[in-house]
């Protein structure tokens, strides 16, 4: 069981915090792939914007051309973008790897390039990348042979482009996402991709991290905290 409060209130506390601090960002920009993540990020912003009115909110959606449903998920998007009046746009990118490169690096690279090319400099991107995410990130990592700088933590700020990357869930569980989007109704996309253990960091998530949260149930917490 998940000894942190899954509240609601809890999840928008931190958002609130960090954008508190980042006073400049004028138009915030979530970055929306239709899975459970981001729809809980969209919905919390879109259903909470009356806070911080003096910022606009829209929403981006990536499509690697990698798979055949990428499309249709656009338009999950594009319809849950609707629903919740949030102006939605579509990127389209090659995401084909250089030589020597993974597709998931390639994927990444492509994908940050696109979003970067959007922002202005008063712009943030919002990411839903959580606890779970930051833990995963130090195991690749360490399995990689990375040194100290590559095992420090996803930072919850930074600059992307002109603008800014923000990752407001950083200090949450998977778990309370689901929560959230459980109790909200919620209607979210199951990517089948990231069951595919060819990938190194599906393997981590479907077949090592189970195995060590049977021993160390906070694992994910403690990873999370020993790299920062």
């Amino acid at each position: 069981m998940n000894d942190a409060d899954p509240s609601p209130a809890r999840l928008l506390d931190g958002l609130a915090a960090l954008l508190d601090n980042h006073p400049h960002t004028r138009h915030l920009i979530v970055g929306y792939s239709g899975g459970l993540d981001s729809h809980v990020l969209l919905h919390l912003l879109a259903t909470n914007h009356a806070c911080w009115p003096e910022r606009t909110l829209a929403a981006m959606y990536v499509d690697h051309g990698l798979q055949a449903a990428s499309a249709g998920w656009g338009e999950h998007c594009a319809h849950i973008c609707h629903g919740l009046d949030i102006p939605f746009r579509v990127l389209r990118i090659d995401a084909r790897p250089l030589p020597g490169e993974s597709p998931e690096a390639a994927a990444r690279r492509a994908r940050y390039a696109a979003l970067a090319a959007e922002l202005e400099p008063d712009a943030a991107l919002l990411t839903a990348h959580h606890r779970d995410d930051q833990a995963e990130t130090l195991l690749l990592q360490l399995l990689r042979g990375a040194g100290p700088h590559g095992l420090a933590a996803m930072p919850t700020t930074s600059r992307l482009g002109p603008g800014w990357l923000l990752r407001p869930l950083l200090e949450v569980d998977r778990s309370e996402l689901l929560d959230y989007a459980l109790e909200h109704g919620l209607h979210w996309i199951e990517d089948v991709s990231n069951a595919d253990t060819r990938f190194d960091r599906n393997y981590l998530r479907q077949r090592i991290l189970p195995l060590l949260r049977e021993r160390w149930p906070a694992v994910g917490r403690n990873l999370a905290r020993s790299a920062q």
